[in-house]
């Protein structure tokens, strides 16, 4: 699966999903690239989008997306580490066009 990282999200993440090929968008060069545009630019190469933007669900229209977006309740890179493999479940279960929030202790 083809995984894109949002800014926000520790790119140390990549390790955790490394069975899938998982690229973040600083290293895309979309930096700063506002959601909507982000989100576009992200579905016609990733299978996947994964952000911790709590608002990202409530700034956009994600029923028209056809890129699964997997929302995280953190950004804090030892709490994801530590719930790994929860995070690589929900990853491997997501469907095209689901969205889901991911909680993590």
């Amino acid at each position: 699966m083809k995984v894109l990282l949002d800014e926000c999200v520790p790119w140390p993440v990549r390790h955790i999903l490394a069975a899938h090929d998982c690229q973040t968008a600083r290293f895309r060069g979309w930096a700063g690239t506002t959601n909507g545009e982000l989100l576009g630019l992200a579905e016609t190469e990733f299978d996947l989008f994964i952000t911790s933007d709590q608002n990202l669900r409530y700034q956009q229209n994600l029923a028209s997306r056809k890129i699964a977006i997997l929302e995280l309740s953190t950004n804090d890179l030892r709490r994801i580490q530590s719930a790994a493999a929860v995070l690589q479940l929900a990853v491997g279960t997501i469907t095209p066009a689901e969205y889901r929030h991911l909680d993590i202790p």
